[in-house]
């Protein structure tokens, strides 16, 4: 028996990875976060197992959840939404499981920030404008921030931010922001992306507030920050430059 962590993806229901889908297929026990994971990827669930919306549930419960299926011998597909690696709750999960011995897997999904970056069809990477994206997020009711990871450490570096799970505090992250990327770097917030009412909001630090009091979004929205979000000023990659020699292209002939 297996227990097998999958990331949903941000919404919609058909960027759920193949291997995912696959792993949903044959799992006769399957546990989901219903208030973040699309119902219709339950569809891909046997039609006869046994689904079990999370969202109401204790730590203790999921877990009596999961020891109930591994003593029947019952592979558990434990649904999360978007990726695994980040603010998925699934560490004191896999401790727990450590405990008592029993093995599980992990299969990534997509994250909320990259379907946050289709929506705004933007590359978060730029040559000579940006090469590092930020993951971060601010102190809230469940969760504090470590002293050392603020906002404006992260913002000295200039470097993309997205900043999640913090939608509602719109005017503090503007306030932290304003002094090292000054009012007129672009900002938006991605609300629900790739759901069916996925919503954009683009703005600058500048502005951002007042077209969000006039356009108010929930809690589970991203937020993206930096120069990247609007240059179009920036060099071509040396990846498809013709005169740039590398392994799979021997130069000017070469193919490409």
């Amino acid at each position: 028996m297996t227990v097998h962590f999958i990331g949903a993806g941000p919404g919609a229901p058909d960027l759920i990875t193949v291997r995912g889908r696959a792993l949903l297929g044959r799992c006769p026990v399957c546990l989901y976060a219903g208030s973040l994971v699309h119902r219709d990827i339950l569809s891909h669930c046997p039609p006869d197992a046994k689904v079990v919306d999370t969202a109401p549930m204790s730590l203790d419960e999921i877990i009596a959840e999961i020891r109930t299926a591994h003593t029947a011998g019952k592979d558990v597909a434990r649904l999360h939404s978007g990726d695994l690696s980040v603010w998925s709750a699934v560490g004191e999960q896999f401790r727990r499981l450590d405990r008592l011995g029993i093995p599980y897997t992990m299969t990534p999904g997509v994250p909320a920030f990259a379907a946050s970056a289709a929506a705004l069809r933007r590359e978060l990477t730029l040559p000579g404008i940006g090469q590092s994206l930020v993951l971060t997020r601010t102190t809230g009711r469940a969760t504090k921030m470590p002293e050392r990871e603020t906002l404006e450490t992260f913002a000295a570096s200039g470097a993309t931010l997205a900043i999640h799970l913090s939608v509602h505090v719109l005017d503090r992250i503007v306030s932290a922001l304003l002094p090292h990327y000054g009012p007129d770097c672009p900002i938006a917030i991605v609300c629900r992306a790739s759901w069916p009412d996925e919503a954009v909001l683009r703005g600058t630090l500048g502005t951002i507030e007042t077209l969000a009091a006039e356009q108010p979004m929930e809690r589970t929205a991203t937020i993206l920050v930096g120069p990247v979000l609007a240059a179009e000023d920036f060099s071509e990659s040396a990846l498809y430059d013709p005169e740039y020699r590398r392994r799979f292209r021997g130069g000017p002939s070469g193919c490409g």
